[in-house]
């Protein structure tokens, strides 16, 4: 009880309308809520980091312990420091971005990703130290702001689809339908993502790692009873726990050299341009559900909640993940009554506990895991209500934005299009007032980045 009372003095938890008990449920909905990312994100990292002498189940551990370092370290900043009921983790998107289209797109060796990562966590800070993410956020165009989001979703979608096998290549159309019936681990995938939307639109909390858990354990439960063969839906072996992450710590180092300054740049503006809006998006987007807002829709001190990010950020780099983000899904923890950094360093404990469960993530299937990226895709279409479909330089910037991404299968190309488009669609409607200075000249250089392209390549 004294501990109770020592948390709640320390986070002034009456103050604020709430209670220590109400915080700590809070805390553990959350966690529920946003604890997919443990098993989602090395799946994704995985994919485009490979260390010599190590089993990729080994890897996949190293990365699952990263994400769990980084979501807690940056989880407790926001508990300490902004007194905040947000969680935070990698963030989807910037994961895959990071696996599809910088490393595996550009062949870019993973550890110069890191090291971009790590650029972006300090300049972050450092911009944030000094309050400029208002210039920063002003600079680029709404539409783009509002349609980023559901662009990534699309991204993420189309990712899962296929992983999952319901869209495959196709000679004559590029993609087509896939013959779900014939592959058991398709028709579980696909079961899967139907539970998971079904206990979503019940609004049951947790609904994607319940959708995750599920489905791997009748993977598995398949396979022990015999109906199926381990390989089939199931990993061959199961992976012995692996700890050791030092491969990983400090890799970042490796890849600040032997790396075009140009590409690299570029590869740094849009995890930064990413990681801002959709960390000040979301950050609003929650204090909504909390009444966290002043007069002018404006969270205050919101400097403090984007510091922990980039902390997080910057930490993640260094042991090895993409970069952090605050999740929307602290919605939930706020909806359960969390209004404190007592819910925040909850979400951080539950995250330091799952520890103990990395032998038992690298167990689950690849199908059960990118269920998750279609859920959360389907999720981050909300944004697109915002855009002014009525205005065409609204609406092709937007467009161009969401298409764009999931057609070149890349974030940064989707950002492009958005960002030239809009001051060239507003100099057509005879609108030059309306276009900033600054992004005339971020179009430029954008721009004049794919112009330098040897062979007119795009990220």
């Amino acid at each position: 009880m004294g501990l109770a009372n020592s948390l709640g003095e320390y986070f002034d938890v009456e103050s604020h309308g709430s209670d220590v008990r109400t915080e700590i449920v809070a805390g553990i909905t959350t966690f529920l809520a946003m604890s997919y990312i443990i098993v989602v994100n090395p799946f994704i990292l995985a994919k485009a980091i490979t260390i010599p002498g190590y089993a990729d189940t080994e890897v996949f551990q190293m990365i699952a312990i990263a994400t769990i370092l980084a979501s807690a370290l940056a989880t407790v900043v926001m508990a300490l420091y902004a007194n905040r009921p947000f969680g935070l983790a990698p963030g989807m998107g910037l994961n895959a971005f990071f696996a599809f289209s910088v490393v595996i797109g550009l062949g870019i060796p993973w550890q110069t990703a890191l090291a971009a990562v790590f650029v972006e966590g300090v300049l972050f800070m450092a911009l944030t130290a000094v309050g400029a993410r208002e210039y920063v956020i002003n600079l680029f165009p709404e539409p783009v702001k509002f349609a980023v989001g559901a662009g990534i979703g699309v991204f993420l979608l189309f990712i899962g689809f296929q992983e999952i096998g319901i869209i495959v290549a196709d000679e004559a159309t590029l993609v087509s339908l896939g013959n779900v019936a014939s592959s058991p681990a398709s028709i579980l995938g696909t079961l899967g993502i139907v539970l998971t939307l079904l206990l979503w639109a019940r609004g049951v909390t947790g609904s994607i790692i319940i959708g995750v858990v599920s489905t791997a354990v009748a993977g598995w439960a398949l396979t022990l009873g015999g109906v199926f063969e381990r390989g089939v839906i199931t990993p061959d072996t199961l992976p012995s726990a692996q700890y050791d992450i030092t491969p990983l710590v400090g890799a970042f180092v490796d890849g600040l050299s032997g790396v075009d300054p140009l590409t690299f740049t570029f590869v740094l503006f849009t995890f930064f341009f990413v990681d801002f809006f959709d960390t000040a998006g979301t950050l609003i987007g929650v204090s909504q559900f909390g009444d966290f807002l002043d007069e002018e829709g404006e969270l205050p001190d919101m400097d403090k909640p984007l510091m922990a990010d980039a902390i997080g950020t910057t930490f993640g780099a260094i042991v090895g993940t993409s970069t952090v983000t605050t999740f929307i899904e602290s919605s939930t923890g706020v909806e359960e009554g969390g209004r404190t950094g007592l819910t925040a360093l909850v979400i951080a404990a539950c995250f330091l506990a799952s520890l103990v469960l990395i032998p038992v993530v690298a167990a689950v299937p690849n199908y059960a895991s990118f269920l998750a990226l279609v859920v959360v895709g389907i999720m981050m279409f909300q944004g697109v209500a915002d855009v002014d479909w009525s205005n065409p330089a609204w609406a092709v910037s937007g467009a161009l934005t969401i298409v764009v991404m999931p057609l070149a299968y890349s974030i940064a190309d989707g950002l492009a299009a958005g960002i030239v488009s809009y001051p060239v669609m507003k100099a057509a409607m005879g609108e030059y007032d309306d276009v900033q200075l600054g992004q005339w000249v971020l179009a430029a250089v954008i721009l004049g980045y794919y112009v330098l392209q040897t062979g007119g390549y795009i990220l």
